[in-house]
């Protein structure tokens, strides 16, 4: 098999403001022709997306400007030092410069004290974040290692938090209250470090919901995904589209796991296990879940776990979802890839055929199952709508259920795709999946 049935081109993928596009791989037959992906017009030239990082500026669209979250700040000492023991250890001031100073304070306070929350002094940015504040119930001292009881809540699928407990930090807020977090995971299977963003609805601290689990949904970004994940911004809405989904019934109150998805800016890796490469195949697939696991009140079943994804992310929430459907039982990817085509394969076509969702959901229509659930969603000034119909139309069938979602007007960006989810993919998702139960009476 010819290497070019892999063309190495650049992603469509919104790219960090100022960030280095992908290097697409050089094919090593020298003068090879390039061979178009199939779903393109014949002899049509591909013009990549130059995309800021939820924004395909094809299309006139200002720059995005991310939201800044800067680093906590912390008021200055106290002029005189410690004063650990109640004595300053500076040299003494007079009664009038005190009060000049403490009038000082009160109208930078009062004139300024908005620009001083927006800087982070107030956000609570930075400091420690818990999620379940109900106590759980007592260790079972019969379970091995002295573990929870298996059964919290009379339900056998219902996990809690395995442990070890994360040390995160706060990185955002919401206005109801609840915290986006972050923390660095090391991967006990593969070996990566890296940055995982955490978001927890505010169902999650009822106590009506202390011993029922909550479903999972990883999201992943697309262009260089490192060193942050997008989804994390609460500017682009994920966090507040399933919070309002939850109140209005429409969708289920997702814990959201937003790791990185490429190791460095330089390369995109599919999602896989690349032979010399990072591990991003089981960071992907085995440390993520494990992570939520030892965190969150979780479902054993796959029925609690999905994954949304845009662009290259999505091709990865595809490629998982066919991949482990055993572990993995829906994705909303938008405006996404489905064919491998990282330039770290290097023409690796066996490796690749194992990591193509074309192949894989062919395996799973022979196999028979089980069932996973595909929702496609393409803004309607996006390209490319035949390559998911051509996916539909060959294996959206028996245990593959496929669907197509437009979104009007949309183009390549987050915004546009998180508005397809308020229109319908989150309620879509949501019947798919099992939901918290609350305690009974």
């Amino acid at each position: 098999m010819s290497v070019h049935q892999y063309p190495q081109r650049q992603r469509p993928d919104d790219q960090p403001s100022g960030g280095r596009p992908y290097e697409p791989y050089a094919p090593s037959e020298p003068n090879a022709p390039y061979e178009p992906h199939a779903a393109y017009e014949p002899n049509a030239p591909y013009e990549p997306y130059g995309a800021q990082p939820h924004q395909d500026q094809r299309y006139g669209a200002q720059p995005f400007e991310p939201f800044r979250q800067e680093a906590p700040r912390t008021p200055p000492p106290p002029p005189g030092g410690s004063g650990r023991r109640g004595r300053s250890q500076g040299p003494k001031r007079s009664r009038r410069a005190v009060w000049i100073s403490a009038a000082l304070a009160v109208v930078l306070l009062a004139g300024g004290g908005f620009g001083a929350w927006k800087a982070g002094w107030f956000s609570g940015d930075g400091d420690p974040v818990s999620f379940g504040k109900t106590p759980p119930p007592a260790a079972d001292a019969g379970a091995p290692g002295g573990g929870q009881s298996a059964k919290p809540s009379g339900d056998p699928d219902v996990q809690l938090p395995t442990g070890p407990k994360a040390d995160f930090k706060q990185t955002g807020s919401l206005d109801d209250g609840t915290k986006i977090a972050k923390t660095r995971l090391t991967g006990a299977k593969s070996g990566f470090t890296g940055d995982v963003w955490v978001w927890a609805p505010k169902e999650y601290d009822d106590p009506k919901y202390a011993k029922s689990a909550f479903p999972v949904m990883i999201a992943l970004p697309g262009g260089n995904g490192f060193p942050s994940n997008y989804w994390s911004d609460r500017s682009l809405g994920l966090q507040k589209a399933i919070s309002e989904g939850a109140q209005a019934g429409t969708s289920l109150p997702f814990v959201l796991i937003m790791p990185v998805l490429n190791p460095d800016e330089k390369n995109y890796y599919d999602g896989s296990d690349i032979p010399g490469q990072p591990k991003m195949g089981t960071w992907i697939a085995d440390d993520i879940p494990d992570f939520a696991r030892a965190n969150f009140r979780t479902y054993k079943s796959r029925d609690g776990w999905a994954f949304m994804g845009s662009s290259s992310g999505a091709f990865v929430g595809l490629k998982q979802v066919l991949q482990h459907p055993d572990r993995f039982k829906a994705v909303i990817a938008s405006g996404g890839e489905i064919v491998p085509d990282s330039p770290l394969w290097k023409g690796d076509t066996k490796l690749m055929d194992e990591n193509n969702p074309r192949k894989l959901a062919q395996k799973l229509l022979d196999t028979k199952g089980p069932e996973v659930y595909v929702n496609f969603q393409l803004g309607t000034k996006e390209k490319d709508r035949a390559r998911m119909e051509k996916f539909q139309a060959e294996f959206g069938k028996g245990p593959i259920k496929v669907t197509i979602r437009d979104i009007q007007n949309g183009e390549h960006n987050g915004w546009h795709y998180v508005r397809g989810m308020k229109e319908g993919s989150l309620e879509w998702i949501s019947k798919a999946m099992k939901g918290p139960k609350p305690a009974e009476g």
